[in-house]
């Protein structure tokens, strides 16, 4: 049996197709590896939240609205994002790769232990400086789910983001503008805000968080300026 039927004689269908089917799997592997990272990081946060304080930096409530809202609108952005532009100059992959290789399962690890630690330290900041628990959640929360947000850019490519276009996937760029304009809602609604078992931070405090959330891609950039990250996607 032929490993390709085709429905037409033109040599170009070939070619689109094996187009098509690795930047489909390339972005099945962006998802994957995006979903799986940022839930190791809040994994890592609850374990070791709990083994340092013997408290949990989240509430029930505030873990679901990561995992369904936060997580889940900019994966399905990366589902979307265009065939890189040398796809078709990579060598084909065994068939029997795993998603994982090429370097993928070490940086899905090495992010969610960054997740972790920049949550803790943000939890750990506020709650100490304010003696309020709520507070150090509330922190725990926007470090987890803006760090979350912000990553889904780092997963978009093994090159740097100033040179493919930092905003060019413009499903992407809607996906975290909604999560965003969500988050602020909830901390903007007196009702929302207490529901979630958070209060009012600081302007200070907002800016840490913002700070803390945008590290991992300080961190990506740098590892693919030096050549520290192994390309999945070539």
């Amino acid at each position: 049996a032929s490993d390709m039927v085709l429905t037409d004689d033109n040599f170009a269908t070939i070619v689109h197709a094996v187009r098509e089917g690795r930047s489909i799997y390339d972005n099945i592997k962006r998802t994957v590896g995006f979903l799986l990272g940022t839930n190791i990081g809040e994994v890592l946060a609850v374990f070791m939240a709990m083994i340092l304080w013997q408290v949990s930096p989240f509430l029930a409530v505030q873990l679901l609205w990561i995992n369904l809202i936060t997580d889940s609108l900019p994966a399905v952005a990366l589902g979307l994002e265009p065939g890189a532009e040398d796809v078709m100059r990579r060598n084909p992959r065994p068939r029997n790769e795993s998603i994982f290789a090429q370097g993928m399962g070490v940086r899905i690890l090495a992010l969610g232990a960054l997740f972790a630690l920049l949550t803790l330290t943000g939890f750990f900041i506020i709650w100490q400086g304010s003696g309020d628990i709520k507070a150090g959640r509330t922190m725990a929360f926007l470090v987890l789910a803006l760090s979350q947000i912000f990553h889904a850019f780092n997963m978009r490519s093994d090159y740097s983001l100033f040179s493919i276009g930092f905003f060019s996937n413009k499903y992407l760029n809607v996906a975290v503008l909604i999560s965003i304009s969500l988050i602020i809602m909830i901390l903007s609604i007196p009702a929302a805000t207490a529901a979630f078992g958070m209060v009012t931070l600081s302007a200070g405090s907002y800016l840490l968080a913002v700070g803390l959330a945008l590290l991992p891609i300080v961190v990506m950039e740098l590892a693919k300026a030096l050549g520290l990250v192994q390309p999945w996607s070539r």
